[in-house]
C-alpha cells in the first residue's frame, strides 16, 4: 500500500511538472543542453571575430535604437554574445534565459555592462512588464521552444506600441534548390539519434562532424570564391569564412538539440503577423531568415 501511494505520488508529481513545462512553454532537457553548450563555447574570446556576424543580424533595426536612452531585451540570451554588442549602446538590457549555466556565462561575458538585469526564466514566464521595452531581440532561439508562436507572443506583449522585434528562425530551405530539404531530412535522422547521447560524448562526435564534414565543405566553398567561382548553392557555403569554433559550435548546436523546427518565410510572416507585428520585413541574404516586424 505504502509503495502504491508512493507511485502514485510520483507520477502526480510528474504530472504537474509537465503542466507547469506546457505552460512555461520550455523543455528541459533542450535547456540543460544549451546550458552545457555555453559553458563549452562562451564566446569569450570571440568577440570581435562575432562583430561580422553581429552586423548581419542586426542589419534591420534602425541605428535610432542605439541610443542610452532606449531599454530593450534579448530573449534567450546563451552566453551573451549579442549582448556584449547592444549593451554599451543602450541604457538597459534585460537578458533572459531559462538555463542557470547559459546566464552565469553571459554575466562573466557582460561583468564589464552594468546596465544589465540578468533573469533566469522562460520567454513565456519573464517577470518584464508588458508594453514597456523599447525593442527586443530573439535570436536563434525560438526554433528551440515548445510553442515557436506562444513564446513569440510573450515577447511582442513586452514591446511598446511601434516597438521593433528582431528575430532569427531557422529556415525550411525554400529559397534553395530540393537537394539541400533533402540533405537536410538525412542530417535530421542522425540528429535524432546524437541528441540522445550524453553531452560529453555528443561533444566529440558533432566535433568530427564539423572537423570531417563542415570544415571541408567550407574550405572548398572558400577555394572556389578565390577562383572566382560563387555559388551560394552549394552544401555550407556560408561557413566559408567562418572558424573552426564556429564550425564546432554550430555543429553541436545543430546535432546535439532534442528539439529543432524550422519554418519557412511564408511561415514565419504568419507567425509574426498573429503575434502582433507589422510592417515586417526580411534579410534577402545570409542567415536566413531574419526578420523584423513592428508592434501594431
Amino acid at each position: 500500500m505504502i509503495k502504491l501511494i508512493k507511485n502514485i505520488g510520483l507520477k502526480f508529481k510528474s504530472l504537474l511538472n509537465h503542466m507547469k513545462n506546457i505552460k512555461e512553454n520550455f523543455d528541459k532537457s533542450v535547456i540543460d543542453d544549451f546550458g552545457y553548450q555555453w559553458e563549452k563555447f562562451d564566446q569569450k574570446e570571440m568577440f570581435l571575430k562575432n562583430e561580422p556576424y553581429f552586423r548581419k543580424y542586426f542589419s534591420l533595426l534602425p541605428k535610432k535604437y542605439l541610443n542610452k536612452e532606449i531599454i530593450a531585451f534579448d530573449a534567450g540570451c546563451g552566453s551573451g554574445r549579442w549582448a556584449m554588442f547592444i549593451a554599451p549602446l543602450i541604457k538597459t538590457l534585460h537578458c533572459i534565459d531559462p538555463s542557470d549555466k547559459a546566464l552565469n556565462v553571459a554575466k562573466k561575458n557582460l561583468a564589464n555592462n552594468q546596465n544589465c538585469i540578468f533573469e533566469c526564466s522562460t520567454i513565456n514566464s519573464s517577470k518584464i512588464k508588458e508594453g514597456t521595452m523599447d525593442f527586443g531581440y530573439s535570436l536563434g532561439v525560438l526554433h528551440h521552444i515548445p510553442d515557436t508562436l506562444s513564446a513569440l507572443e510573450s515577447c511582442v506583449k513586452k514591446l511598446k506600441k511601434g516597438a521593433p522585434f528582431l528575430l532569427y528562425i531557422y529556415y525550411r530551405f525554400d529559397n534553395k534548390p530540393f537537394f539541400y530539404f533533402l540533405i537536410w531530412k538525412l542530417s535530421d535522422l542522425l540528429r535524432k539519434k546524437i541528441c540522445e547521447l550524453p553531452f560529453k560524448l555528443k561533444s566529440i562526435i558533432t566535433n568530427m562532424i564539423a572537423l570531417f564534414v563542415y570544415y571541408p565543405l567550407a574550405r572548398f566553398s572558400w577555394i572556389l570564391n578565390r577562383i572566382g567561382i560563387f555559388n551560394k548553392n552549394f552544401p555550407l557555403y556560408e561557413y566559408r569564412n567562418i572558424s573552426f569554433y564556429f564550425m564546432s559550435n554550430d555543429a553541436l548546436d545543430r546535432f546535439g538539440t532534442k528539439l529543432e523546427k524550422r519554418f519557412t518565410k511564408k511561415e514565419i510572416k504568419i507567425m509574426m503577423t498573429n503575434s502582433g507585428l507589422e510592417k515586417i520585413s526580411f534579410r534577402d541574404d545570409i542567415p536566413f531568415w531574419v526578420a523584423i516586424g513592428y508592434k501594431k
